[in-house]
């Protein structure tokens, strides 16, 4: 009984929808700046694949939070990890993800830096010919001209 009650009193997000209050998600119990740090200085210290652990648990916690540019950034800190194990196909799928976030949510120069990043795990991983590589140059072409159009 005890343990219902203290559920019914965890704190819960109120979002404002088209002028309605609804309740969301509860706010995850770990602390995704605390996690983050931490994967920061198990980067700064070299220890590649904790580090890489921490940014992808901060990444899934600022997702659930609705922090997706921190989202975006975790995962690319743990692609940048892959890269520097030399786990290159790793790499290209989280820095591919973290463009996708970025670039949906409107954070474009972000985005097209974590898309140079895949192209270049490409490149170490001597995949510089494939089709992929074709497809993901005619990507960047585009940010690129969306960015210049806009001023950037």
């Amino acid at each position: 009984m005890l343990k219902e009650k203290s559920k019914m009193l965890m704190p819960q997000l109120i979002v404002e929808v088209a002028g309605e209050k609804t309740m969301s998600i509860q706010p995850p119990k770990e602390d995704p700046v605390k996690i983050h740090r931490e994967g920061i200085g198990l980067y700064d210290s070299g220890k590649y694949k904790g580090a890489m652990e921490k940014f992808l648990e901060a990444s899934g916690l600022y997702e659930k939070l609705g922090n997706f540019f921190d989202a975006s950034y975790m995962l690319f800190k743990a692609a940048e990890c892959n890269f520097l194990l030399k786990d290159y196909d790793t790499a290209i799928e989280r820095f591919m993800k973290a463009a996708d976030i970025a670039l949906e949510k409107g954070y474009d120069r972000f985005g097209l830096g974590a898309l140079e990043y895949a192209l270049d795990c490409y490149k170490a991983a001597g995949k510089e010919k494939s089709k992929k590589v074709t497809e993901l140059k005619g990507r960047i072409k585009k940010v690129k001209e969306k960015l210049e159009a806009a001023g950037f």
